[in-house]
């Protein structure tokens, strides 16, 4: 068969009706215990650095790497969303999530823990397999509303990660985390592949023309990239604050303990709250302003960030209006996107998340070391000046003729 012939679009099918709340119920669970195992190492590294024996920008390191492994699962990964049947392909990657957070847990060394933490990373990306699956199972006016439920679950798991991590840190040890994460994928794997339902392959492309196919996506859609560096923007300042602040709470003058960070941590799940709002703003159209808003709001939280050396009520000002920044230009840029080809939404998502997550990556390892020759106020200019630059980015676009898509 002709690689022409592969790239067709299949034939047009009928418009889904809305899909019941539990399957979106249990989407939203997935991908929040999923996407924690990428979170779960940024409040643990004072207790890492002191286990190991390694300097701050070294146990940084573990966080960049997870990140990273991400973003490769992004490029190599995703894209078979489009390619095989979904329910399969999650429960495979659960398992060797699985495999990779048992190594972690059971870890002898730094090395050895940062591999298993790059393994479970890549394979992580279950999770943006998950979200254009239940993009592809709701009718077109409900499409946002529907991602930003699944979307908010995700974000949960973002930000209750930190704080579960803490906890069982603090009562049992940092292995227990990952080990108890282990488990919980074990259970997911059984648990999807039982109950979603069958979800055909859009195409037919062998993996390397799918490959090739996502690079063409790349340079078709400037919207894509635009709306991928925004969000590798915005995620590389949230990894820079996130990954440092532990450090500063368990300093002077805070002294915190590891359940003390797992506290903090929890402020930043009234940034959740954002995402199914986000979802609803952007099928009416104001994905733009909100874009504008989410850059303006990251600098002016940095900025109260840096006054927040001595008060937590004020980083945990800082921490919320940074977290529903970046979950709001997310739930926008990903309704944008699945607007570009409702046949390529892996494909496109694993274009717009592997910048995403090279952003975060970034973020995370220039925080540790802005905290390191600067401090806390090194990291919030550094985390200020990026949504800056990004907002001046904005004010210069253009939409071209041939790549308008509404939410942009």
């Amino acid at each position: 068969m002709s690689l022409s012939r592969d790239l067709q679009p299949p034939p047009q099918r009928p418009e889904p009706t809305a899909p019941p709340g539990r399957l979106i119920l249990l989407l939203a669970v997935a991908c929040g215990l999923t996407v924690a195992n990428l979170y779960y190492a940024q409040p643990l590294l004072p207790e890492l650095r002191e286990s190991f024996r390694i300097s701050e920008v070294t146990a940084g390191g573990l966080v960049t790497a997870t990140q990273l492994g991400y973003a490769a699962g992004m490029v190599l990964l995703v894209p078979l969303g489009d390619r095989l049947e979904t329910r399969r392909l999650v429960a495979v990657l659960l398992w060797v999530t699985t495999a990779a957070l048992l190594l972690a847990g059971a870890a002898p060394n730094f090395p050895v823990l940062v591999v298993g933490a790059l393994v479970s990373g890549a394979t992580s990306v279950v999770v943006q397999i998950l979200v254009p699956f239940a993009a592809g199972l709701a009718p077109e006016h409900l499409r946002g509303r529907i991602v930003g439920r699944v979307v908010s679950g995700l974000l949960a798991g973002v930000l209750l990660s930190r704080s579960l991590g803490s906890l069982l840190a603090e009562a049992a040890g940092w292995r227990v985390v990952y080990l108890t994460s282990a488990a919980l994928m074990a259970v997911l794997a059984v648990t999807l592949r039982a109950t979603l339902p069958r979800h055909a392959p859009s195409t037919r492309v062998r993996y390397r023309a799918l490959l090739g196919s996502t690079v063409r996506l790349v340079r078709a859609h400037a919207t894509l990239r635009r709306r991928a560096l925004y969000q590798a923007a915005l995620f590389g300042a949230f990894s820079a604050f996130w990954s440092t602040v532990s450090y500063l709470l368990t300093g002077p003058p805070f002294h915190y303990t590891q359940l003390g960070v797992g506290v903090f941590a929890l402020v930043g799940v009234g940034g959740a709250v954002i995402a199914p709002l986000a979802g609803r703003w952007a099928d009416q159209g104001r994905g733009r302003p909100l874009t504008a808003a989410a850059f303006a709001a990251t600098a002016v939280a940095f900025g109260i960030a840096g006054f927040g050396q001595h008060s937590v009520v004020v980083l945990a000002v800082a921490a919320v209006v940074i977290d529903m920044a970046v979950q709001a230009s997310f739930v926008v840029g990903q309704h944008t996107i699945y607007r570009l080809d409702p046949t390529a939404r892996a494909r496109l998502n694993s274009a717009y998340l592997a910048t995403f997550f090279l952003g975060g990556a970034l973020g995370s390892q220039l925080g540790a070391v802005a905290y390191g020759a600067g401090g806390w106020t090194a990291v919030t200019l550094l985390g200020g000046a990026v949504p800056v630059l990004a907002l001046l980015g904005w004010s210069t676009e253009r939409r071209a003729a041939g790549d308008r898509s509404p939410g942009t």
